[in-house]
């Protein structure tokens, strides 16, 4: 493929991690929901954050695959916080019955609209999750931050972005920034999306939701506020309609994950950006994208789920970052390969 798919240094050992409360690691999981999103966060002091939830339907596939790590895999028996990026069905389409089989302790969202231009059923949509949240859910704005347990190793989660506002274009110049060229505006609710950034001493994730281009290019021109990280969740699963290379190459990231489905995001273009990344060492993919060749994605050992939809097996990945923070180690699924990285 490229030198991604070549990189022989990758592979170093294989085995199962699971999140333990008390080993000091913080551990994050990228749940396959077909091209939805559902990530969930369980930081070293044992709180738990889920971020988005995929689709309502389909038998209640989406719903029982974040709830099979929740309760299985990461062994817990609530949610401390639950967040909604924005107002998309596959993004909040399970947070109310999640919070049937177990208690949520705090909603966050960027503040629920009366109405969605997008979506004329919006409001009956978003019912449910108003009943599970009693209506109290917690509005975030850019510059926020979660209040998060801290432990010896320093944690936080800053609102990078949220409702189309972005935090203070603070930083070092962008050397990317003339690369820039506006795509049409976007109207939707993707360019309002909760962008949160999770760092853990010197390891550093970003997580965008369906953040899009031109709301990418007002975070991250003329300055870059956010500096260089270490994780990236492709934004938007990987559409081309985000993912600008203006964001995307400044960012410079180590690893990069791609919540996408069979169908649905991994798009070439964004892969095409990916491979410009200079310190870009693995890319994952919850999906394989059946419409492009081997060769133009990530490494086969590197996609969770191969089949198409009817025959996926759900399965999801998970990076573990060292309780000082100086590294982390991607898997996929419980029995993938662990592929080791060092924090920045």
């Amino acid at each position: 493929m490229n030198r991604i798919a070549l990189a022989t240094y990758l592979c170093l050992f294989s085995g199962s991690v699971f999140a333990g409360i008390g080993d000091g690691r913080l551990d994050l999981y990228f749940v396959d929901v077909e091209g939805g999103a559902a990530t969930l966060i369980v930081t070293p002091e044992g709180e738990s954050m889920l971020i988005d939830s995929g689709y309502p339907d389909n038998g209640g596939r989406d719903r029982d695959r974040i709830l099979d790590v929740i309760q299985n895999v990461a062994k817990l028996e609530h949610l401390d916080h639950a967040v909604v990026s924005h107002w998309h069905l596959d993004h909040f389409g399970n947070h109310a019955a999640i919070a049937a089989k177990l208690k949520i302790v705090n909603f966050w969202d960027r503040g629920i609209p009366e109405l969605l231009v997008e979506d004329p059923g919006f409001i009956d949509r978003v019912a449910p999750y108003r009943a599970a949240s009693q209506n109290r859910s917690k509005t975030l704005k850019a510059g926020d931050y979660l209040p998060l347990k801290v432990g010896a190793t320093p944690i936080k989660a800053q609102v990078a972005t949220a409702s189309g506002e972005v935090i203070p274009n603070r930083g070092e110049p962008n050397s990317f920034a003339s690369e820039y060229k506006p795509q049409p505006d976007d109207p939707s609710d993707n360019a309002k999306s909760i962008s949160l950034l999770l760092t853990y001493g010197r390891f550093k994730f970003l997580c965008c939701g369906d953040l899009t281009w031109n709301t990418e290019a007002k975070l991250m021109t003329p300055n870059n506020p956010i500096g260089q990280i270490d994780l990236f969740m492709a934004t938007h699963h990987g559409l081309n309609v985000s993912n600008n290379p203006v964001m995307v190459l400044a960012l410079d990231p180590r690893v990069c994950i791609s919540c996408n489905g069979p169908t649905k995001g991994a798009d070439p273009e964004t892969i095409k950006t990916l491979n410009r990344v200079k310190s870009l060492q693995a890319m994952f993919q919850l999906h394989r994208n059946v419409r492009l060749d081997e060769k133009d994605q990530a490494p086969i050992d590197q996609i969770a789920n191969l089949a198409e939809t009817a025959n996926c097996q759900g399965k999801w990945i998970k990076a573990s970052v060292a309780k000082n923070g100086e590294s982390y180690t991607v898997q996929v699924g419980s029995d993938g390969k662990l592929r080791k990285f060092d924090s920045r």
